[in-house]
């Protein structure tokens, strides 16, 4: 989860979230723990991943389990990585 500490600077901006990122972990809950992730947040996220890792993130490839803790979100990042680079 090497992407972990990009992650919480992408969550604060998104979720205006201030110093509370702070207190983000690897299992820092997301869903249902911070009134401001709601479905208008998952897609400003979704969209903001995108365009800092360069990636396509396709509505078939994400689910509840993906946004569930900061660590499940990074591991999703990661692979998305990892498939990304040339074989």
């Amino acid at each position: 989860m090497q992407h972990l500490n990009e992650l919480k600077t992408i969550l604060s901006e998104v979720l205006s979230l201030g110093e509370r990122a702070n207190e983000l972990g690897n299992d820092s809950i997301l869903l249902g723990n911070i009134p401001e992730f709601d479905s208008f947040a998952v897609v400003s996220l979704i969209t903001a991943l995108e365009k800092h890792f360069g990636i396509s993130i396709d509505d078939n490839e994400i689910s509840a389990k993906t946004f569930e803790t900061l660590g499940s979100l990074a591991v999703f990042i990661d692979q998305k990585l990892k498939d990304k680079q040339p074989h």
